[in-house]
C-alpha cells in the first residue's frame, strides 16, 4: 500500500468530517440533530470503502482525483457557485432542524436515503468503466472514448450519479429548504458539461460520433 496515498486520503476524508460536522451541527445549535449524523454515516462509510477498493486496483486514479484542480476559469467559476450551494444547504438543513420550521415525514428521509444510496452505487460502477474520469474538464493522455454500460445510456453517467446524490441529500437531512437550495445544481452542471462537451469535441477522437449515437446527456428519454 502507498503510505503517502494512505495518508493523503484520510486527511482528505477527516477534513471532510470536520468541515461537514461543523456546518450541520453548529447551525443545528446541537448534536441529536439524527439527520445529520445519518447524512455523515451513508456519505463516509461508502466514501472510504470506495477509497480503499481505488487504493487496492486503481491507485492512478484515485491520486488523479485527490490532486486535481480545474485550470479553466469556467469550471473554476462551477467549483465556487458549487461550494456556495452545499454551504447554503447544510447551514440551511442545521437551522432548520433548530427552528423547527418545515418537519418531513420519516419515510421521505428513508426513501431518500435509499435513492443517495442507489447514487452512490452509480457512481461506483463509473469509476469502475472510465479510467480516465477526472475531478477536472480535460482531454488525457491516450484517452479513448468509453461507450460501453453507463456510457451507453448517457454520455455523463457520473453526473446522473450526482444528480441522485444531491438531489437526494437535503431529504436525507428533513429540509425542504435545503432541497430548494440545491436545485441550484441543475443550471451549475448544465453550464459544467456544456463546456465539457466542447472540450471533448475539440481534443477526444470520435467523441462526436459518439455523440450522435448517445443521445441524452444526463437523465434517459429526459435530458
Amino acid at each position: 500500500m502507498n503510505r503517502k496515498l494512505f495518508a493523503q486520503a484520510i486527511t482528505k476524508v477527516i477534513s471532510g468530517l470536520l468541515l461537514v460536522g461543523f456546518l450541520l451541527f453548529l447551525p443545528a445549535g446541537s448534536f441529536s440533530y439524527w439527520n445529520g449524523w445519518l447524512l455523515m454515516g451513508i456519505l463516509f462509510i461508502p466514501m472510504i470503502a470506495v477509497g480503499f477498493i481505488m487504493m487496492k486496483k486503481s491507485p492512478e486514479l484515485l491520486q488523479k482525483r485527490l490532486n486535481a484542480k480545474e485550470e479553466q476559469s469556467e469550471q473554476k467559476t462551477v467549483i465556487v457557485l458549487s461550494g456556495l450551494m452545499f454551504l447554503s444547504a447544510f447551514i440551511a438543513a442545521g437551522l432548520n432542524y433548530r427552528f423547527g420550521w418545515i418537519a418531513l415525514p420519516n419515510w421521505i428521509v428513508y426513501a431518500a436515503t435509499a435513492v443517495f444510496l442507489i447514487g452512490y452505487m452509480l457512481y461506483a460502477e463509473v469509476l469502475r468503466e472510465n479510467a480516465y474520469l477526472s475531478r477536472t474538464v480535460e482531454v488525457q493522455e491516450n484517452q479513448k472514448v468509453i461507450d460501453t454500460g453507463l456510457y451507453g445510456i448517457v454520455r455523463h453517467p457520473m453526473y446522473m450519479s450526482t444528480f441522485l446524490l444531491f438531489l437526494s441529500m437535503p431529504l436525507v437531512l428533513g429540509s425542504v429548504i435545503s432541497f430548494v437550495i440545491m436545485l441550484v445544481y441543475i443550471p451549475i452542471i448544465a453550464k459544467r458539461i456544456q463546456n465539457e462537451e466542447q472540450v471533448l469535441e475539440d481534443g477526444l477522437e470520435g467523441y462526436s460520433d459518439y455523440r450522435n449515437r448517445v443521445k441524452y446527456k444526463v437523465i434517459p428519454l429526459i435530458w
